[in-house]
């Protein structure tokens, strides 16, 4: 599912996305379809794969807010406001996390912080189960997290929770067998204990 493209970024891996609405496509991206810590990939269909990442903020860009212009009194006629348009946009932080690798037989990942720079107006997509899976498999089909350590220092002011999150639903899904679902579990534990120390400290 299309939710918006690439306005700009605020660094290498840090990018923000500007979500669709109903001037641009017929049925734009509802709000349980880019939550937080929501898997995206930024992409041209059939031309090209850019990166893998992960919604950890969002922004709503209401330009009529605190406007001290002149206000009316009842809704707008059409008939005399025909170019009347909601300038109201929602931003999306995306902190990209690495890469699908796509070969002829198979399609794995690549974490990490992609070389490439993503141009303006790259599409962005959500992930669908089996594209999370496939990323979350390494070139010899076994599970991986190296995004981890990234994705705390990169994910923002809520990074520890996004982490959190991420691998609490990894851990919940079918995705991986129970060896796999139980050190995913294990390491979810352990950044709670050292989230809640910290705070404690």
């Amino acid at each position: 599912m299309r939710l918006g493209k690439v306005v700009k970024s605020n660094s290498h891996c840090d990018y923000v996305v500007q979500l669709d609405d109903t001037m641009e496509v017929e049925h734009p991206p509802q709000a349980d379809d880019y939550g937080f810590g929501t898997f995206v990939k930024l992409e041209e269909p059939d031309v090209r794969h850019w990166a893998v990442g992960l919604v950890y903020n969002s922004q709503l860009f209401n330009p009529m807010f605190l406007s001290n212009g002149p206000r009316l009194s009842s809704d707008p006629d059409p008939l005399f406001a025909p170019d009347l348009i909601n300038e109201t946009r929602t931003l999306l932080g995306v902190v990209l996390i690495g890469c699908l690798k796509q070969e002829p037989d198979r399609t794995y990942g690549v974490h990490g912080i992609p070389r490439i720079v993503v141009p303006v107006n790259t599409k962005v997509f959500r992930m669908t189960p089996d594209e999370i899976y496939q990323f979350h498999l390494n070139s010899s089909d076994r599970p991986q997290f190296s995004y981890y350590s990234h994705l705390l220092q990169f994910g923002g002011s809520f990074a520890a929770q996004l982490t959190q999150q991420v691998l609490k639903e990894l851990a919940d899904s079918s995705l991986f067998g129970e060896s796999d679902r139980r050190a995913l579990e294990i390491l979810c534990r352990e950044l709670s204990w050292k989230t809640m120390m910290g705070a404690m400290r």
